[in-house]
Formats: structure tokens, sequence, C-alpha cells
């Protein structure tokens, strides 16, 4: 078979040249956002940059036993004052800048690139508060020439709490976490070696939430430890579901393990870092927002349209012993 000379096809030059492009009018997105703790903490107000709140802690029980009719006179015991925390606002922005003539020219998969990167612009600002929140960042008052920072969750599980539990490693001595102290919180210390995720450390780790009245039932992990928390021997082997005519499904995962120390839901999160498995007790975290994100457009300087979304927050940790962590895990 062969084309005769001349047929005018697609290759040809000039015949193409006045060919409609084939675009699809659709733009097709990552949009990987994970924002379980902005969604699911409680919301409360900052008036300063440096946000506080109180903490106590009960007396450990004892033997208390009574004298009927006892007419002495009560010795009081001492009392303990709530010890107070903080943590410093960090602000986070994003910018953009669109020209005149990019905003009025016909564009594929959007009427509007001002609106459009609006929408872009807040699902990043979004994912890089949940980051600040689920690291390993310290805390900094910052300065003229430095930003704020605030401390984030897995800097703020101490190794020692008030009874001297706290954080696990799995196979390192060296990891450690400061906590807070002095009014900041510094990073996490990772040490030099790494060891596999066992289950002994992970019930571990909620148990000394446990002991010391938390109740870690959200836990946020990466996906290697999501993966290895699916190879736990207490972990019911997969199971098919067949049901009618449906298709059989085969579970090999798990969402929801329970212990003796409760009901835990395991969240796989994009931003927790892979070495970490944070075992959290929600009613004693939020987010405290000097101010929550929103846009504002800058003075006009050029051609073109300047927005930026912007918003200043910072983590709360009523209480660092409700919560238990691993760390160290390869």
């Amino acid at each position: 078979m062969s084309q005769i000379s001349v047929t005018t096809d697609t290759y040809d030059v000039g015949a193409a040249g006045g060919n409609r492009e084939d675009l699809e009018d659709i733009i097709w997105e990552l949009e990987p956002l994970d924002t379980y703790c902005l969604t699911n903490f409680d919301r409360v107000k900052a008036d300063a940059t440096y946000h506080e709140w109180l903490k106590d802690t009960l007396d450990a029980p004892g033997a208390n036993r009574q004298i009927e009719g006892d007419d002495l006179q009560a010795s009081a015991s001492t009392v303990n004052s709530p010890g107070r925390m903080g943590n410093y606002c960090q602000i986070s922005r994003k910018d953009f800048l669109i020209s005149r003539t990019q905003e009025r020219v016909a564009k594929a998969g959007r009427k509007s690139e001002v609106k459009r990167q609006l929408k872009k612009k807040m699902r990043e600002l979004k994912n890089d508060m949940e980051y600040a929140i689920v690291r390993n960042q310290a805390s900094s008052a910052g300065g003229s020439g430095t930003a704020r920072s605030l401390a984030s969750i897995e800097s703020w599980i101490p190794t020692t709490d008030n009874s001297g539990n706290g954080v696990l490693a799995t196979s390192t001595a060296s990891a450690s976490t400061v906590g807070f102290s002095s009014g900041t919180v510094a990073a996490p210390t990772d040490g030099s070696t790494t060891g596999a995720l066992t289950e002994a450390k992970f019930l571990e780790a909620l148990e000394l939430a446990w002991a010391d009245g938390g109740n870690a039932s959200t836990v946020l992990v990466g996906s290697k430890q999501k993966k290895a928390i699916a190879q736990f021997d207490g972990i019911a082997p997969p199971q098919h579901n067949v049901t009618g005519r449906t298709k059989p499904v085969l579970h090999g995962d798990v969402d929801v393990y329970v212990t003796a120390f409760g009901t835990h839901n395991i969240i796989l999160h994009r931003h927790v870092r892979d070495s970490v498995v944070l075992g959290l007790d929600p009613e004693y975290w939020a987010i405290a927002m000097l101010d929550a994100p929103f846009m504002e457009k800058l003075a006009k300087t050029g051609d073109g349209e300047k927005h930026q979304l912007i918003a200043e927050y910072t983590l709360v940790c009523r209480n660092p012993d409700a919560n238990g962590k691993v760390v160290a895990c390869s």
C-alpha cells in the first residue's frame, strides 16, 4: 500500500498549520492534601505571638483510710500549682502574580487564572501548615531577620514525663526528646541507629499514654510504618468478603486497632516522618489562630495582579503526657 503523491495529509506543514489543536479543557492536578490535624483538632484563638496555656496532673493514688468520728484537725497537704506552657505563632504564606494579559486570554481548563491559583495556593498553604504541625520542628521566638516557628507534635511528646515514663526508641538509647523546657521546645535527637517497628514497642507507647491518663485513640503514621503495623502478629489474617453478586474484596490492611488500652484509629499521613509513630489523644491538642488563613490583593505596581494568602497560627499541646510515640523506626 502507498499514498498518492498529491495527497494532502496531517503531516504536510502547510495543511496542518490550519488544523485545530486537540487539547482537553481540564487541568489534571495531583492534590495530595493531608490536613488531619488542621481539620480535626480544636480551634482556639490566639491574642499574642506567644500563646500560653496551663496544664496540671493529679497526685498519685495511695492508701486513704480515716478513723470514724475522727475529731483531729485536718492537716492540709501541699497544693501543686498548674504548669504554664506555650508555643510561638508561625506565619505561613503563599504569593502569586498573574499578568493582565494572562488573565484576559482564552485558556484551557479554566476561565480565570487568578481563581485557579487562589484555590491551588490555598491547598498548598494548608499542606505547609499541616507539615509544620506534625513534624520535628523546634519552637523559636525569631527576630527582626528570622521567622518565628512553632514546635511540632513530634517535638512536644517528651522522652520522660512527670512519672519518668515517655518515649520509646526501637533500638537506640541516644534518641531523645526534651519537650517543653523554659518556655521553648527543642527538636528531637534522632540517634544514630534504627530498628524495625515491633508490636511490643507499639503497645508500650500506647500503654505509656494510658498510664498517664491519656487515650491515644489516634495514631498518625507514614506509609512505611502503616505497612509494618499491618504485619503485626496480633492483626487478624487477611479476609475475603463475598456478598451476593459483588466482587470479592481482600482486606490486607488495618485501620482500627483494638488493644487493652483502647481503640486506636490508624491514620495514614503523608507528612509524618517515616521513622516515627505518633499516638495522640486528640482531646489534648488544638490549633490556635492569631489569623486564620485569608487572601488579600496586594498593591498594584505593574501590569498584573498580586495576591497573597497568609495565616498566623500555632500548635497547642494541652498536656504532652497524654500521648506516646515510637521513634527510630527503620
